[in-house]
């Protein structure tokens, strides 16, 4: 019998083995929601209120069209994240499977249908 320490045991046997992934994804979505956000309201203030010809127009420039499309995409991806740990850490079972499916689905439906918007809006 080998005489191992604790660490030495647990070294690289995480509880699913991808903890620290996850960790960095968070933190590199956060890390780009803080400098998408702002730049998202300053670039979307000049066209909220304007009528639908001047939203098209503004938004088929590339600079606020892809800072918008950023924006929806990377915080639907910290959402599925985030919401992900949530069910993890709450729930249980098959249901916590089904949520975390669920979870996932909705968020890719709801990055597509804003990137889909952006780009009909942009063309």
């Amino acid at each position: 019998m080998a005489y191992l320490t604790d660490r030495k045991r647990a070294m690289g046997m995480g509880a699913a083995k991808s903890g620290v992934h996850h960790f960095w994804a968070m933190k590199v979505s956060s890390v780009a929601l803080v400098v998408l956000i702002p730049l998202f309201v300053f670039t979307f203030g000049p066209a909220l209120g304007g009528t639908y010809a001047e939203v098209t127009a503004y938004f088929a420039r590339p600079f606020p069209a892809i800072i918008a499309a950023a924006t929806i995409w990377v915080s639907m991806m910290h959402f599925k994240g985030g919401v992900q740990t949530l069910i993890e850490d709450y729930v249980h079972g098959l249901a916590q499977k089904v949520l975390i499916i669920a979870t996932i689905c909705l968020s890719y439906a709801l990055a597509a249908t804003g990137v889909f918007a952006i780009a009909r809006l942009a063309f």
